[in-house]
């Protein structure tokens, strides 16, 4: 956990007092995303044992996001939203930071076997949600028509999500030759560092008098709401232990830096959507570790 704070204030720290190179952010995430990601869902997916309760990560990805579109699809006109602000919550708020901080949270929590499990989570639920759910949500309420050759392509293609296909076809074989491994672990180890960094270098909070209600709305379902929801589904499906535990946690991150990227090329009133991006990280900080605790783990 100390890595989290350090790596996230040093590179909060970088951007407001260092005058970083022009583009370290696209580098940094370039890396991470192309790179490290695909290395460490190479590493940690053949390790993971078959479970009929696996649905449960990838299922809480999907209510998370789809409870956060009906809610403020159904808030947004009664309280005066503009389509604008309504998608930006949708986004912002449905879709969870399980990759930059959902790894590294899970990892300090719950080790290598919480790890491998919230990759599950991001790379066959949220990302999935993401290039989908998510590009469908941007276009309608920017009054665009989504097109569904691009959000397959996209999906395919992503590096990461071609990682664990391959990982998977590693795991039903056996598994990676040693020497392999010894390639992956310290590639994928990068992850961490590196992610929580760039998160801190485009760290935002400037919050407007008329975003607070808004902002607020959206932080209730994501930190508490959602990852309640979760739980509730778990419980009545019976699934339990450390399935149940990262699920749930992985609900409960912070909004999704890619997701408040998205609103900004979508023109989803992006000020708004930062604004929830920043709060959601700091209270995750917090909200986590403390649902965590609840959970009993």
């Amino acid at each position: 956990m100390l890595l989290l704070f350090v790596c996230l204030i040093l590179g909060t720290l970088v951007a407001r007092f260092a005058k970083p190179p022009a583009g370290i952010v696209s580098g940094i995430n370039w890396w991470v995303l192309n790179v490290a990601l695909p290395a460490l869902v190479l590493e940690l997916i053949p390790k993971v044992k078959f479970d009929p309760q696996l649905w449960f990560p990838v299922a809480a990805m999907w209510l998370t996001f789809g409870g956060a579109w009906l809610l403020f699809g159904l808030l947004g006109p009664r309280l005066g939203w503009s389509r604008q602000r309504t998608g930006a919550l949708i986004l912002v708020c449905g879709l969870g930071n399980t990759a930059y901080m959902g790894y590294p949270m899970v990892q300090a929590l719950h080790g290598k076997a919480g790890l491998a499990l919230a990759v599950v989570a991001d790379q066959i639920g949220a990302f999935p949600v993401l290039a989908s759910a998510g590009i469908v949500v941007a276009s309608l309420y920017s009054g665009r028509t989504p097109q569904l050759g691009p959000i397959v392509r996209r999906i395919v293609t992503f590096p990461a999500f071609v990682a664990l296909a391959a990982g998977i076809v590693a795991g039903l074989c056996g598994g990676w030759p040693v020497v392999l491994e010894g390639v992956f672990a310290p590639i994928g180890a990068t992850l961490t560092p590196l992610a929580l960094f760039s998160v801190g270098l485009q760290f935002k909070f400037h919050p407007g008098q008329r975003q607070l209600g808004a902002a607020a709305w959206g932080l209730g379902w994501k930190l508490l709401l959602a990852p309640l929801a979760c739980w509730a589904m778990g419980k009545a499906a019976g699934v339990g232990g450390l399935v149940l535990t990262v699920g749930v946690l992985q609900a409960a991150m912070a909004p999704m830096v890619s997701a408040a990227i998205l609103a900004d090329e979508y023109e989803l009133e992006p000020a708004l959507a930062n604004t929830v991006l920043g709060a959601g990280i700091v209270l995750s900080l917090l909200t986590v570790p403390l649902g965590n605790l609840l959970l009993g783990a």
